[in-house]
């Protein structure tokens, strides 16, 4: 489980409302009250099917800001929703081998948000139109890193061993793309692209060589892809973190993507071909198709993955040449045509 205190600041998008309901599931709610002049005064709620119903102290009309207080416990082992396709765990916060009884699996906690899942570990409203702004703090065993999305501001060391973290995500995204994570990484970094947007790697100790191996073309997709797409990568950092026993091949959170473990290749494979580069590729481009514009909701994934797939093509092509690009789309087209049978079966 997990302990945690969100303050959500909002506002009616159009019609005044003395309510707010958001998604949470599978918590435990401590509290909930209305933060005003720095002090909290009790709401009442509701929370019943992982929908929060908090009774507002008034009426808010369009553009009035109010800032809620939840104290929570999140409890991803009691989730229930097991949602779409789109992936077959719906846990939303992860939890690896949390006593360090396996010696072959390392200690880490991370995040999964998509589809919607993000409710998991943060109560919130849980789609993909609604962006905003994010800071988090983190506190963890000091021996620990963690990442989370936008720029580290403040680290704090305490008495008891732990240390919490400040991350502060300064543009507005959508919540299945907030994320953190935390465990005993390494961090390698690049040279930050053009100087201002640092560029880091989290992998598991031992594998520092490796990490520039695999990712180090990364500062090159972001100049690729910012000239391609004319416009310029808009995020405050760019770092990729390979996780263990990771739901999925990649996931685009936004400055935080999270790749399988199976990214980390021997170094006699990656001498003859990096075979993660495409995922590589995919993930970066989604900073701008899905993480910069985002699809109004999930009827319209397709939007976002489809750009991803075409920029893999366009990163092939530029690398590599036509010849590549054209083999790597003729074997994206037999995947699909290998699968297409798969729509056919019931959800």
């Amino acid at each position: 489980t997990m302990n945690g205190e969100a303050w959500l600041t909002a506002a009616p998008h159009f019609y005044p409302t003395d309510r707010l309901t958001l998604d949470a599931k599978a918590m435990r709610i401590h509290e909930v009250s209305i933060v005003q002049e720095g002090e909290q005064k009790p709401l009442r709620y509701l929370y019943r099917n992982d929908s929060l119903e908090i009774q507002l102290d008034r009426t808010y009309r369009r553009d009035e800001d109010y800032s809620v207080y939840i104290r929570y416990t999140a409890q991803p082992e009691e989730v229930t929703d097991k949602g779409k396709r789109t992936f077959a765990d719906t846990k939303g916060l992860y939890f690896i081998d949390p006593d360090g009884e396996d010696p072959e699996r390392p200690t880490q906690v991370w995040t999964q948000g998509e589809t919607e899942y993000a409710p998991c570990w943060f109560p919130t409203i849980d789609k993909p139109n609604q962006k905003s702004t994010q800071e988090i703090y983190i506190t963890v065993p000091d021996r620990y890193q963690t990442l989370s999305n936008g720029l580290l501001q403040a680290s704090e060391r305490h008495d008891d061993g732990t240390r919490t973290d400040h991350w502060v995500m300064k543009h507005p995204h959508a919540p299945y793309l907030f994320f953190m994570a935390a465990g005993e990484f390494a961090v390698v970094s690049d040279p930050p692209w053009r100087g201002k947007v640092p560029i880091d790697y989290y992998v598991e100790k031992g594998h520092e060589v490796l990490a520039k191996e695999v990712f180090g073309v990364t500062g090159e997709m972001l100049e690729f892809f910012s000239q391609t797409f004319r416009y310029d990568f808009p995020w405050q950092k760019y770092a990729q973190i390979v996780l263990r026993d990771f739901i999925a091949g990649g996931m685009e959170n936004t400055t935080a993507v999270a790749h399988a473990e199976s990214a980390i290749q021997p170094a006699e494979v990656l001498a003859d071909h990096n075979y993660w580069e495409s995922v590589i590729a995919h993930e970066a481009a989604h900073h701008w198709f899905g993480n910069l514009v985002t699809a109004e909701s999930w009827a319209n994934l397709i939007v976002n993955e489809a750009f991803a797939n075409y920029a893999e093509y366009l990163w092939k092509e530029h690398k590599y040449g036509r010849d590549e690009a054209d083999f790597h789309h003729s074997e994206k087209i037999n995947e699909y045509c290998a699968h297409t049978g798969d729509f056919d079966k019931p959800a």
